[in-house]
């Protein structure tokens, strides 16, 4: 790659971005009632000077208020994985809001059991429980393991990615401790009172952090994913739920984002066997949605303990949980869009795309990875691909990833914003594959030049 020649395509095709987006541009410009011009602060990490503006959504297409339609590999950062507005779901929202009526009334559905049954049979956890977001989830499930331990800490991995949980933001440093995670905003407590942190595949600093008897529960992903694809090593995993079991903390999976490994996420594709499972995003469609799973075991212990106020003050998901609303566009989604067969379809496209990219790298001999997860994949600016989140947060290029975003968008192609993850959906396409190989390989082919 010939890196003197970056600057200037860059800037071409960011000045190309403005000129096709005449509409986003002004939309961005005349938003002053927005914290940030944007109604999440998260839509502004994305390449080029503004936002493309949704016009609508359907399926695997995205089209912007300028009338550029793009293939979208992004799925809204995996949460419309069952693709945009999928027909299932917009007829049981519409049945549940339009013709029966009511949203949330703070009464159950029978939706509700035919969703944790289903949760049940794809995860194996015993008990379920609702919330909006997976972050809510996840924090429901660490207070949950610290009443049930008495323990005060919760231990994650470097650069893991597990929502807004203040538990979640420390990293390890230099001298390999556990410091911040930079930028964090806000946090209420220097982080090393309420966490402990370990390299992803590092089963000895795991064991070091563990051994000093006051993680209540390790909270991980099985791979990480929101630093770019870090997949677990041979061996690994197994040793985390020893190492755990040994010690005497819970094992929490976070598998919102795994979840692309297959229709029971990386616990059923690895035959994990966690304590806690939390999840999010995908299961709803599109519509507001988490949930988390118990074990058996530890359900029936937290519900044995009288002195837990567990209908009012642990393990609430907020007024909205379990909604009548979301838990029917759950229950469409799970039964009728991202089922065993669309995860099989999906994971083939992926197998497609990953493809793809390889023969591209590998045409200019580039010192760059491609990683996959099920129906996920990834390309990295390194080779080997990384195999700790700190390694995968030292290989970030984001002048190369801005090039590369905008020049895929530019010519109809959304990935993620933030990093280079490409998601199937069921109506995805080998075309709309084959088209990002031939627009990545030409954007290669430029930097090459």
């Amino acid at each position: 790659m010939d890196r003197t020649r970056l600057p200037a395509l860059l800037a071409r095709e960011s000045a190309e971005a403005e000129r096709r987006n005449p509409r986003s541009r002004a939309a961005y410009a005349r938003a002053d009632h927005l914290f940030g011009r944007v109604p999440m602060t998260w839509m502004n990490k994305t390449a080029g000077a503004f936002p493309r503006y949704l016009a609508g959504a359907r399926g695997a297409r995205v089209t912007d208020i300028d009338g550029h339609a793009y293939i979208d590999f992004c799925l809204g950062d995996t949460g419309a994985m069952a693709g945009h507005s999928p027909a299932p779901v917009t007829e049981a929202v519409h049945h549940r809001y339009a013709e029966l009526g009511g949203a949330t009334a703070m009464l159950p559905t029978e939706d509700a059991e035919w969703v944790g049954a289903e949760l049940t049979r794809r995860f194996g956890l015993a008990r379920w429980s609702f919330s909006l977001t997976a972050t809510d989830a996840n924090r429901w499930a660490i207070r949950l393991a610290r009443a049930v331990t008495g323990r005060p800490k919760i231990l994650v991995n470097s650069y893991c990615y597990h929502g807004s949980v203040d538990e979640s933001l420390i990293v390890t440093g230099p001298d390999g401790t556990g410091t911040a995670r930079p930028g964090n905003v806000g946090a209420p407590c220097d982080v090393t009172l309420t966490s402990r942190v370990a390299e992803f595949n590092d089963l000895a600093g795991l064991e070091r952090e563990l051994a000093y008897g006051d993680v209540a529960a390790v909270l991980m992903e099985p791979a990480l994913t929101n630093i770019g694809i870090v997949l677990p090593e041979p061996g690994y995993l197994t040793g985390v739920r020893e190492l755990t079991r040994r010690y005497g903390a819970l094992l929490i999976n976070d598998e919102t984002h795994t979840f692309s490994a297959g229709p029971g996420g990386c616990t059923a594709a690895w035959d994990l066997e966690p304590d806690l499972l939390t999840i999010g995003k995908a299961i709803g469609g599109g519509i507001p949605a988490g949930a988390y799973g118990l074990s058996a075991e530890l359900a029936d212990r937290l519900l044995g303990r009288t002195d837990l106020d567990l209908v009012d003050m642990g393990g609430v998901g907020g007024t909205l949980a379990g909604n009548a609303l979301s838990v029917a566009a759950t229950r469409a989604t799970l039964e009728h869009v991202l089922t065993d067969e669309a995860f099989a379809r999906m994971a083939t496209l992926a197998e497609r795309f990953e493809a793809g990219v390889r023969a591209g790298i590998e045409a200019h001999r580039l010192p760059w990875s491609v990683s996959r997860l099920g129906a996920r994949t990834e390309y990295r600016f390194t080779s080997p691909a990384p195999r700790t989140g700190t390694e995968s947060a030292a290989a970030s290029d984001p002048e190369l990833e801005d090039f590369l975003h905008l020049y895929l968008a530019n010519r109809g192609i959304l990935l993620t914003p933030f990093h280079n993850m490409a998601l199937m959906c069921p109506d995805t396409t080998e075309r709309d594959v084959d088209t990002h190989t031939e627009v990545f390989a030409a954007a290669l082919a430029e930097l090459a030049a």
